[in-house]
């Protein structure tokens, strides 16, 4: 329990080159338990689960580690084989330096490059133009040629950094992560993908951290990165919450909260304003400095926890209703309409569908 939800904006994202390519893609939504149904409406989410389940479907549909939407395909083991190819490196300046080169030796691959200033392991700075920022960035040079969506380049940044940071068993906090494309509708997204301001309409897609992680040793081995194999794409895709913000802090509260036995109510701001040993009114205003609000992230708890609560199947719409702070279940149908565009009797039994056709 916790783990955000994924919009459906991502879901048909993933299924654009696997339609290209003529794969029939209704059995890979089967096989992950996601009913076609919520493709239709942009409020659907579906979990990190069954998420996982369809990347992995359609990694093997496709043969195709970039899924079918780059200029040509990545085979599968690339990924694997680059890692391997990190772990021997003395820090992470070096282990990004060797990913870039090894994916530079694929043509048509995607262009990618690190650019650190002078004095970092990462190597020299460009000179010139954004480039020379005091930051380390990671970016994405070339267009992918079939990522009409951007769904690749956008998973290239989060991979990359996700992978950074367990290559030195530490996570690395990103300064700005920007597009080089206008703001899709689901653009309220990407604050809580990336956990730093984001911009888009940008001259580039990349990200920016401080250069200063570039000379944390490498500390992984190749029994840790069997386990990481075996987790992904779901470790590398989700971004857990470390605390390192109000709203992060606030949020793990509520989750708790729903963790305890039977019945309960979400706590208010005054409540979980004493468990950070903050003021209800300091509580408020630094959320809204981080353009968060307490009832969006009471809304986005209560969203996640349903969508999980149905997808598992272990408690009855009313029970769950009850756990969620609902004092009635038509005021449980009516959030989970707004929520996702359908109701919770029709999303388990989608739900249901799905898992007796597959």
């Amino acid at each position: 329990m916790g783990r955000r939800t994924i919009s459906v904006h991502h879901v048909r994202a993933a299924l654009r080159g696997a339609q290209r390519l003529g794969v029939d893609t209704l059995p890979l939504l089967q096989a992950a338990q996601i009913p076609p149904l919520l493709l239709g409406d942009d409020r659907a989410r579906v979990t990190p689960e069954q998420f996982t389940r369809l990347v992995k479907a359609l990694h093997r549909a496709t043969g195709d580690e970039f899924l079918g939407l780059g200029a040509a395909p990545s085979r599968r083991g690339s990924f694997e084989m680059m890692c391997h190819a990190t772990l021997g490196c003395r820090d992470l300046g070096a282990a990004l330096r060797r990913a870039v080169r090894f994916y530079g030796l694929f043509p048509d691959g995607p262009d990618l490059a690190l650019h650190a200033p002078a004095s970092a392991p990462g190597g020299p700075a460009r000179t010139g133009g954004e480039d020379a920022r005091p930051e380390a960035v990671f970016v994405i040079r070339n267009d992918l040629t079939h990522d009409e969506d951007h769904f690749l380049s956008e998973c290239l940044i989060i991979i990359w950094h996700r992978l950074s940071s367990w290559l030195i068993g530490r996570r690395i906090p990103l300064l700005w992560a920007e597009f080089a494309y206008p703001a899709p509708p689901y653009a309220s997204e990407y604050a809580l993908l990336f956990g730093c301001p984001v911009r888009f309409g940008a001259a580039r897609t990349g990200a920016g951290f401080d250069p200063r992680w570039l000379a944390a040793p490498v500390i992984q081995d190749e029994s840790t990165l069997t386990d990481l194999l075996h987790r992904a794409p779901a470790d590398l895709l989700s971004r857990r919450d470390y605390g390192t913000t109000v709203a992060e802090q606030v949020r793990q509260v509520l989750v708790r909260a729903l963790r305890g036995d039977g019945a309960t109510r979400l706590p208010e701001v005054p409540a979980v304003a004493a468990r950070l040993a903050v003021s209800p009114a300091t509580l408020r205003r630094r959320l809204q400095a981080e353009g968060a609000s307490f009832q969006r992230l009471k809304d986005a708890v209560r969203r996640d926890a349903a969508i999980t609560g149905l997808v598992e199947g272990r408690e009855t719409i009313a029970e769950l209703a009850s756990r969620l702070g609902f004092s009635e279940d038509t005021a449980f149908h009516r959030a989970f309409r707004r929520w996702t565009g359908t109701t919770p009797g029709a999303y388990r039994l989608d739900r249901e569908t799905q898992s007796q056709q597959s």
